[in-house]
């Protein structure tokens, strides 16, 4: 018989894994493990990833989570690139309005920090998800965790091992070009829907 989990397993508490998936090496930079995922949180975890480097660009490809959109986010990306403009106020007027002025500011080309959103559904489409799926495979699947800091111990140590054995260049390459026109023709049919409808693999 297959293994299973039992139905009574101890809950020891869980945590929240925020990172970044860096394509051109295939490395997780600045990974925080934590209690939660607020607003507060996400902005520490980028200003930490930018610290690595505070004068090279970066772009993050994000979901439309709302802490991806954030008032705080906006105003260290502008802190960062030395925006002065008065930026407005939240729910009111200006840059800080609402979350689609908010994210045609962050995602501004010509801003040396910017973010990058998948389509509402297809948060797939972001290549750390697959690292997620990795990571549930090689650790969490039949992980056994008797403790919240047995399981940043674990975590920690994987993504270790990961960037120094595993981890590779992100090679498009492999998709081919009608896979590719499927993928965008789904992801059209998921913006213009807003549903998604049978997507595989």
């Amino acid at each position: 018989m297959v293994e299973r989990r039992e139905f009574n397993y101890i809950r020891h508490g869980t945590q929240v894994l925020t990172t970044n998936l860096h394509l051109a090496t295939g490395k997780l930079l600045a990974p925080t493990i934590q209690d939660s995922r607020t607003e507060a949180d996400f902005v520490a975890h980028i200003r930490q990833t930018v610290n690595i480097d505070p004068q090279a660009p970066w772009v993050f490809l994000c979901d439309q989570l709302n802490t991806h959109k954030s008032e705080s986010l906006l105003r260290y990306v502008a802190e960062s690139i030395g925006d002065t403009q008065d930026l407005g106020e939240k729910g009111k007027t200006g840059i800080l309005k609402n979350m689609v002025t908010r994210q045609a500011y962050l995602s501004a080309p010509e801003h040396r920090i910017r973010f990058l959103y998948t389509p509402k559904h297809c948060s797939w489409l972001n290549s750390v998800e697959v690292w997620f799926s990795i990571l549930t495979t090689h650790v969490l699947k039949r992980g056994n965790f008797t403790s919240i800091a047995d399981l940043q111990q674990k975590l920690t140590r994987y993504i270790t091992y990961y960037n120094e054995y595993l981890a590779k260049a992100w090679n498009w390459s492999v998709i081919k070009t009608k896979d590719i026109q499927q993928l965008i023709e789904k992801v059209r049919q998921i913006e213009c829907t807003g549903s998604f409808q049978g997507l595989a693999g």
